[in-house]
């Protein structure tokens, strides 16, 4: 990035890059295929990353904040060093190629959530014709993938400073109150009932309490306690 700032993108060469960094030149190709690679090392492992956290959601998660928590490892990728995401993001606006690398790393994204949200529709919030489901679930990733490029693009212009999670979290909730409708009892075979995640009733010294297998546990806790301390 040194050599870069200081003679231009186009300018450096790899036996150059390979020299700042005191390495022969077959080492960097055994890491990296071009110099564009090497602007993006990081990607391919954040992808397994953002997968990573699609595949361990847990059952009672709206899958539209899974994909949110899944996106947000590709800002950790960036706040782990700021001054070279600056520096990167600076580079990327003065060159093409890098500018085209860098949105083909975007739409790799968009088709791993987009396949992810295709698995979770509801039957019962939508009644429109489930040839639309693959629109839907589209729009909704990418809607995902665009609320954090928007708030990363400003913090990267803003040098990387501010509390870039507050920032994410607002915009994913926009997009929740959005694209949250049709997206989200994929996990569940059956619509959930409007009552609470959990009821009790006692019989005898015994009290018996019915929830929800997705019911949030501190929720499930409290029903309990309440017919405990009713008793």
């Amino acid at each position: 990035m040194e050599l870069f700032a200081t003679k231009g993108y186009e300018a450096t060469t790899v036996d150059e890059i390979a020299a700042a960094a005191g390495v022969a030149r077959r080492t960097f190709f055994r890491h990296f295929r071009s110099k564009e690679e090497a602007i993006f090392p990081d990607h391919d492992d954040t992808l397994i990353r953002a997968e990573a956290v699609l595949n361990a959601a847990p059952a009672h998660e709206h899958p539209l904040d899974t994909v949110c928590r899944g996106i947000k490892e590709v800002m950790r990728m960036y706040a782990a060093r700021p001054e070279i995401s600056v520096a990167r993001y600076k580079l990327t606006r003065e060159v093409p190629t890098l500018r085209e690398a860098e949105i083909a790393s975007v739409a790799r994204y968009e088709r791993l959530f987009t396949r992810y949200l295709l698995g979770h529709f509801d039957e019962h919030a939508h009644d429109d014709d489930a040839n639309d489901d693959p629109l839907l679930a589209e729009v909704a990733a990418s809607a995902v993938v665009t609320a954090h490029n928007h708030v990363l693009r400003r913090w990267l212009r803003a040098g990387g400073q501010g509390d870039v999670e507050a920032q994410l979290d607002h915009a994913f909730a926009i997009v929740r109150r959005t694209f949250g409708t049709g997206i989200g009892a994929g996990r569940s075979t059956a619509p959930k009932p409007a009552s609470s995640p959990a009821s009790v009733s006692a019989q005898g010294e015994v009290l018996v309490a019915v929830a929800r297998t997705d019911a949030p546990l501190d929720e499930v806790m409290r029903t309990i306690e309440q017919a405990l301390k009713e008793r």
